[in-house]
């Protein structure tokens, strides 16, 4: 199963074991009433920049490569030296996505185990209910999660540490405010705007936060 399905169900499922939805809304505290706007004019002009998937890499051969979570296959492809045999690329970028991938979030945050992000998810869990969440990578191991129904956003930030003691831990938003772009809503396409400021007992004197820009296609469940 491709890494990125693996990760959108590993997420969906962790999302469910926490929340429960009824027939018309979420049942939980932090609910943030979202602005629906007509235009959104903020500047949105991060999602002309790209990345190729993690672990791929440009090696000293100019061969785009492959290092960290890749196939096992690809291991005898390579010389010792790191190389790609010339009769094993066509074979090799068949087992290892190279395709650009377009940012789709842009944003700043004050959160634990975080490098920042440039990609996000949105899936329409039903007709009322659409679950957003960042993707998270090597060197991030927060992600922002929004629920959102109807005129409602619940966002909460998910942690999955790699300190033992820490563990998986769901911080609940305090306030903040989120604008939605109503015309790319209804296109199914999320372009939001968004600030929000959480709740952590583990340090009250340094606010944790998350703030930025969103945009990109809604997938159907």
């Amino acid at each position: 199963m491709p890494r990125n399905l693996t990760y959108t169900f590993l997420t969906i499922g962790l999302i469910s074991s926490f929340f429960t939805f009824d027939k018309n809304e979420k049942v939980i505290s932090g609910k943030i009433e979202i602005s629906w706007l007509d235009r959104l004019t903020e500047d949105f002009s991060f999602t002309e920049k790209w990345d190729y998937p993690e672990g791929v890499y440009k090696n000293e051969f100019g061969q785009l490569s492959c290092d960290g979570l890749c196939p096992t296959e690809i291991d005898r492809m390579k010389d010792e030296y790191g190389k790609i045999y010339k009769d094993s690329l066509k074979a090799f970028y068949q087992l290892v996505d190279t395709t650009h991938q377009f940012h789709s979030i842009q944003s700043d945050a004050w959160t634990y185990e975080w490098a920042g992000t440039n990609f996000v998810t949105a899936i329409r869990k039903n007709a009322d209910t659409t679950i957003v969440y960042t993707h998270k990578n090597v060197a991030t191991h927060s992600s922002l999660i929004l629920i959102i129904t109807k005129d409602k956003c619940i966002p909460t930030i998910e942690l999955n540490s790699v300190v033992r003691s820490k563990g998986k831990k769901i911080y609940t938003c305090k306030s903040g405010r989120i604008e939605i772009d109503k015309n790319y809503w209804e296109k199914g396409i999320l372009k939001t705007n968004f600030d929000f400021v959480f709740n952590h007992k583990e340090n009250l004197n340094k606010p944790m936060y998350w703030k930025g820009k969103i945009f990109t296609s809604i997938d159907n469940k």
